[in-house]
């Protein structure tokens, strides 16, 4: 009998164990995912200075729609992604910030046209400036349908992606993280738009997607949700 109930009481830690685990994996953003195994692409590192003031990239920064089909550099995709999330000092702050430090976006780079890039999805990690290639099969014309076939999605040379996973923010601060996550992804955002004006790239924030193709096209986890597309190109 008291085997027995000692078994039992085994059996039940490991379940909570694994319970707690598991928890644990959706907070921080590593839910279950069908991606291919990762690739990791060091970046080359972001420039400090530019001839563009900010004050110049306040005054002209603009939505820009169309695009010329030419490629990008993976110079400037390292600075436009360093703008949006890029580590800016020892204790891992960054460009944007975030209600305690806490981080919940995550960003993605789909590619189409950018040399020294293969086509694919990438996922951007600010602590070591780095792309981890999360999927090379081609699904742009899945996510341009999710994007409802907007010219911007179609035509751009590749397609940041800023997603949430609400759970690191709502950890702490409730429901009220939530509406920090958003006040962040317009912090970001907005990064991506005055490094575009200083680089003479367009782009625009777009809203007006479905959630659920865009996540199926990039093979996102169902905790990840995306929040903006912003396309790259030459204008």
């Amino acid at each position: 009998m008291y085997k027995s109930e000692k078994s039992s009481r085994n059996s039940n830690l490991k379940y909570s164990a694994a319970g707690f685990l598991f928890s644990l994996l959706l907070v921080f953003g590593f839910g279950y995912s069908n991606a291919e195994p990762s690739e990791s692409i060091k970046l080359p590192g972001p420039r400090y200075r530019s001839n563009v003031s900010i004050e110049e990239a306040l005054l002209y920064r603009r939505s820009v729609r169309d695009y010329w089909e030419a490629p990008l550099e993976i110079v400037e995709i390292s600075q436009l992604l360093w703008a949006a999330q890029g580590v800016t000092d020892k204790e891992g702050h960054r460009t944007a910030p975030s209600a305690g430090a806490l981080y919940p976006l995550d960003i993605y780079l789909v590619v189409r046209n950018v040399n020294s890039l293969a086509a694919g999805t990438y996922k951007y990690k600010p602590e070591g400036h780095e792309l981890e290639k999360v999927m090379t099969e081609n699904k742009w014309t899945g996510l341009c349908e999710g994007a409802n076939n907007q010219a911007c999605v179609k035509t751009c040379a590749a397609l940041i992606v800023i997603c949430a996973v609400y759970e690191r923010s709502t950890v702490k601060y409730g429901e009220r993280g939530v509406r920090y996550t958003h006040i962040e992804v317009g912090h970001a955002a907005q990064n991506i738009y005055l490094q575009a004006v200083s680089l003479n790239l367009g782009t625009v924030f777009v809203g007006g997607y479905d959630d659920r193709k865009v996540q199926k096209a990039m093979n996102l986890p169902d905790n990840e949700i995306p929040l903006c597309l912003m396309p790259v190109g030459r204008k």
